[in-house]
């Protein structure tokens, strides 16, 4: 099963009409089709209506919702609105009720509130699901199950400290295997009986926060139950879902790049991935892009949702700066020409209270259609209209893929040594980024995808090695690829425990290098790299050439001339090893030499600021969607006949095209 069928991109959003009058959706409807809105996303938080007593059950609202899109022509994708309990069930049953790190059992309140170990939770939320699905698997305006929204959150409580055990035990199946991956003969750990074990927080192993563990393997171990027990939640839902029906497409909101859940080991149980972007405030635009590769890669390059975004301004944030002119208009077309088969926004009208009453919306508390937002939201619409079937199922043919790996991100960062400094996400962007600047398309894959399409794999910050993925990564170099690699790569195993062997570990052969000590230094030091004219900071690995080539080297200090950056022939390709943390500049010499080798390079990269991502429907047609943001015109010469969908103006080879400031086009090649 894959993304819902639907003859044009949805669009549309978080609709919460159980917040007003009825009156109010009279006026909610007449603009939705000013603004070509045909997707409502429902039910998010109704827990509290549709159940206001254990024994009662009242759909009244939900039924007039529901019948009201099916009566002007919409789509629903509808929720099971168990993301946050009602009152009256965290005070009947008070294991509802989650145990933070510091060991306090938390009171009712706030949402993302409940203890996914709690067999309270488990059985009143599987039975609100199925009665869901009971009364509108029917209905005519269902188009998706939309389970929960945006799991998260962990819980350290006696129900979760029983259930981690349990997991244990099926995961290690004896306590000798336990104790030999977690190393506890280190500090007097010899664990005798499973009840001994306890979850890993401020009361056991931790120090200074969820990131400093004596334990690394219990901190991470217990990092995957946590996904596990919320991924055990969300198929308990989705099993009574199907009990009465069996075909509607079944979701749940993903937020990105986020570290607490791992989305890989979730993503063989959604139908369609979907997700709810909201990038940083000073993100450059390749932040977003990367994720949305994420969110594709996660079935197998599959189409996905851009299930939210805002429409103008978040409010969750100290500083929420408001989206200018054209922006929403390019963040759309991004999240499309990376994947997305659907484009969202959170929220349709503005709450009239509590945390979220200044989040942007397409219509606001005046509910007025002639602001700039709705405006802009409503020749949006018209556009996807236009654009119609044109880019729904079409892949991305990408011949460079990027390694994500929730588990190095996790061991990485809760590593003591070489530095903390060292952030994952921001390693693996810096090689994204340079590809991307470098106009190739970006499949973003776990360790266990298949890499035989890829004539490039980029692997930063690979800090753990599950399986048979170096092997697997010595074959694409052994038949002409090249891999790269970087600093704090090849360090452990899937346990967290240290190869014994030379650094990197199992990439050490392709990489043809060896590596004995690193040096860590604050942010402030900067060390030079001559041949690249760039700087390198927090970690230097001292390479021992064992038959690599260097490429560029460290300008000072006792190791100075020694290799940052080398070389490996492998076969017919190559394996490069980057030893330190590059300036941006830096890493986008070394990848876009990597690039070259394979005729990667795009056609457009002399034009700072353009961003360019393909499609290919199912019919073959290739779809180039370029996106200028630059706050200027992009002024380019045609690198090739083709024709804008967005206006129906053809361009011949080696003609002028321009993209006005914050523009797009999205040309069908010829």
């Amino acid at each position: 099963m894959t993304v819902p069928g639907t003859p044009k991109i949805p669009y549309g959003g978080d609709y919460n009409p159980e917040q007003w009058p009825e009156p109010v959706w009279d006026e909610d409807h007449r603009l939705f089709t000013r603004a070509g809105i045909d997707t409502l996303t429902v039910g998010v938080f109704s827990w509290s209506l549709t159940q206001p007593a254990e024994e009662t059950y009242d759909f009244t609202i939900l039924d007039r919702v529901l019948d009201r899109a099916a009566a002007e022509g919409r789509q629903v994708c509808l929720a099971t609105g168990t993301a946050a309990l009602p009152p009256w069930l965290a005070k009947k049953y008070p294991d509802v009720n989650r145990t933070d790190f510091e060991g306090r059992r938390h009171r009712y309140g706030q949402r993302h509130n409940f203890c996914p170990s709690s067999p309270a939770y488990r059985r009143l939320a599987t039975q609100m699901a199925g009665r869901l699905a009971e009364r509108y698997a029917q209905h005519p305006a269902l188009l998706a199950w939309h389970i929960n929204n945006e799991y998260g959150g962990t819980c350290y409580c006696d129900l979760c400290a029983e259930a981690f055990r349990e997991w244990l035990r099926d995961k290690y199946a004896t306590l000798d295997a336990l104790n030999d991956a977690w190393c506890t003969t280190f500090w007097s750990h010899g664990y005798t009986a499973w009840e001994e074990i306890e979850p890993p927080n401020a009361l056991t192993e931790h120090w200074r926060g969820p990131d400093h563990t004596a334990f690394q393997g219990t901190t991470l171990d217990y990092f995957r139950f946590t996904t596990d027990a919320l991924l055990g939640c969300f198929l308990a839902e989705k099993e009574v879902i199907r009990a009465h029906d069996p075909d509607t497409p079944v979701t749940t909101n993903f937020m990105g790049m986020f570290r607490p859940l791992d989305y890989h080991r979730w993503a063989p149980h959604l139908d369609f991935a979907s997700w709810d972007s909201y990038p940083p405030l000073d993100a450059p635009p390749t932040w977003p892009a990367l994720a949305h590769d994420l969110m594709r890669g996660l079935k197998d390059g599959a189409p996905f949702w851009l299930m939210e975004q805002t429409p103008s301004t978040t409010a969750c944030r100290d500083v929420n700066p408001l989206r200018r002119p054209g922006e929403l208009r390019l963040a759309t077309f991004q999240a499309i020409a990376h994947g997305a088969d659907a484009a969202l926004y959170f929220q349709m009208r503005a709450s009239r209270g509590a945390c979220e009453k200044y989040h942007g919306a397409v219509i606001g508390h005046a509910g007025r259609d002639d602001t700039r937002v709705f405006r802009e939201v409503a020749e949006l619409g018209r556009e996807l209209e236009l654009l119609g079937s044109s880019t729904l199922g079409a892949r991305t043919p990408a011949r460079t893929a990027l390694v994500f790996d929730w588990d190095s991100w996790w061991a990485l960062e809760i590593s003591d040594g070489p530095s903390r400094l060292v952030k994952y996400q921001e390693v693996v962007h810096a090689y994204y980024r340079a590809a991307r600047e470098a106009g190739a398309d970006v499949d973003v894959i776990p360790q266990t995808a298949d890499l035989t399409p890829y004539d490039v794999v980029l692997a930063p910050a690979l800090h753990m090695i599950k399986g048979d993925l170096a092997t697997r990564l010595e074959a694409v170099a052994a038949r002409g690829g090249t891999v790269l690699t970087t600093f704090l790569s090849g360090r452990v195993d899937e346990h967290d425990r240290a190869f014994l062997t030379d650094v990197p570990g199992p990439l050490a052969p392709l990489m043809g290098v060896r590596v004995d000590e690193w040096d860590s230094r604050p942010p402030e030091f900067v060390q030079t790299v001559p041949e690249l004219e760039a700087q390198a900071r927090l970690v230097f690995e001292i390479v021992l050439p064992r038959g690599a080539e260097p490429v560029a080297t460290y300008g000072t200090d006792f190791y100075a001339g020694t290799p940052a950056v080398t070389r490996n022939r492998y076969g017919d390709g190559e394996g490069w090893y980057v030893a330190t943390a590059l300036d941006q500049s830096g890493v986008d010499q070394v990848v876009r030499r990597v690039l070259a080798r394979h005729d990667l390079i795009g056609p457009y990269t002399e034009h700072p600021g353009l961003e360019t991502a393909t499609r290919v429907t199912a019919d073959g047609t290739r779809l180039l969607f370029l996106l200028n943001h630059a706050p200027e015109p992009a002024r380019l010469t045609a690198h090739t006949t083709a024709t804008d969908l967005l206006t129906g103006k053809r361009v011949e080879e080696g003609e002028p095209l321009t993209l006005d400031p914050l523009g797009t086009a999205i040309l069908r090649l010829q």
